[in-house]
């Protein structure tokens, strides 16, 4: 798998309608489901939660868990959906998540962690990576990170996604754990440095692609969050720059004219057109007239013709 730029797993943002519009912007960005976890998976209705186009490809499925055994039943089926890579979260701090004992409290049992992997690994031929912070609490001196990498790969994990910010598992929100602790790119490159022959992505904080090539001096690859979330044509010079495809970017109105077929298809089959849409709003940023824009986007479930009268719209505001 090629990690030189990869677009984050984020809950309630990167599900499949969100992914599909991200691949109409970059042909070569790696991109990650939401986080499901492996009960999830094992008990839910698979097919709905793990349904996707195959035009996502290249797409990698975060998985959740602590059970190496049930996280490896869950890889397989993974495996069996056409997924090219399966993620184990390490990383989010959320008090649910701490609760359920996976995520970022694991970093403090690097044991088990491996022991997860191992499972996993053993039961598909798809690769098996880890995404995580640089610490967690007081955990977070570099002998500390080193220890956890280097005993999660004797496990068989070669890639390593690495949140630049340590999470404080009390006290701090999700939210406020992407914000507050500091940001050390630095100690993501020492990484790097002292495990050469791991694969090292680094993520947290990244806003353009400028910042991307940067970081791609000291690492192997970039991820970015919430800024590709919020701002997507951040997006649309990605395959241009970092790997030196010779197609222009596409602008924002031939973007939105790629969506309306998968909107008109998306719609006839009873998707509600806001499930689509609001992935949009970041699209309008800094433009004038946004505001209304993002207020009709929003009033489109009313419409009894939804996508019409989306298309006539966005020709009317000539975007």
């Amino acid at each position: 798998m090629n990690h030189r730029f990869c677009i984050a797993p984020m809950m309630d943002r990167t599900d499949r309608h969100c992914r599909y519009f991200h691949r109409l912007i970059t042909k070569r960005s790696l991109l990650y489901t939401e986080m499901l976890h492996a009960n999830a998976i094992l008990n839910g209705d698979v097919n709905k939660l793990l349904e996707y186009k195959t035009d996502e490809h290249p797409l990698a499925i975060q998985l959740g868990g602590s059970d190496p055994e049930l996280l490896a039943e869950a890889s397989v089926i993974s495996e069996e959906f056409g997924f090219k890579e399966i993620n184990l979260n390490i990383g989010c701090p959320s008090s649910k998540v701490q609760k359920g004992k996976f995520g970022a409290i694991l970093m403090k049992e690097p044991e088990i962690v491996s022991k997860c992997v191992y499972a996993m690994k053993k039961s598909v031929d798809i690769p098996i990576t880890v995404k995580c912070r640089i610490g967690v609490d007081d955990m977070d001196e570099d002998t500390y990170l080193d220890k956890f990498i280097r005993e999660v790969s004797f496990s068989g994990c070669e890639t390593f996604i690495i949140h630049a910010r340590k999470a404080w598992l009390n006290g701090l929100s999700p939210k406020d754990n992407r914000e507050i602790p500091p940001l050390n790119y630095q100690r993501v490159y020492k990484l790097k440095d002292t495990f050469p022959e791991l694969n090292i992505v680094i993520n947290g904080g990244i806003k353009t692609i400028k910042d991307s090539m940067q970081h791609l001096e000291f690492v192997d690859g970039v991820m970015l969050g919430r800024e590709a979330y919020d701002n997507p044509l951040v997006l649309a010079e990605v395959d241009q720059v970092l790997f030196e495809e010779k197609n222009n970017p596409l602008s924002r109105s031939e973007i939105l004219s790629k969506l309306m077929p998968y909107l008109q298809s998306e719609y006839n089959n009873g998707t509600k057109i806001s499930h689509i849409t609001k992935h949009l709003m970041g699209m309008f940023k800094g433009i004038q007239g946004a505001k209304e824009i993002r207020k009709f986007l929003v009033s489109l479930n009313q419409d009894s013709d939804p996508v019409s009268n989306f298309e006539f719209f966005m020709q009317k505001v000539a975007i």
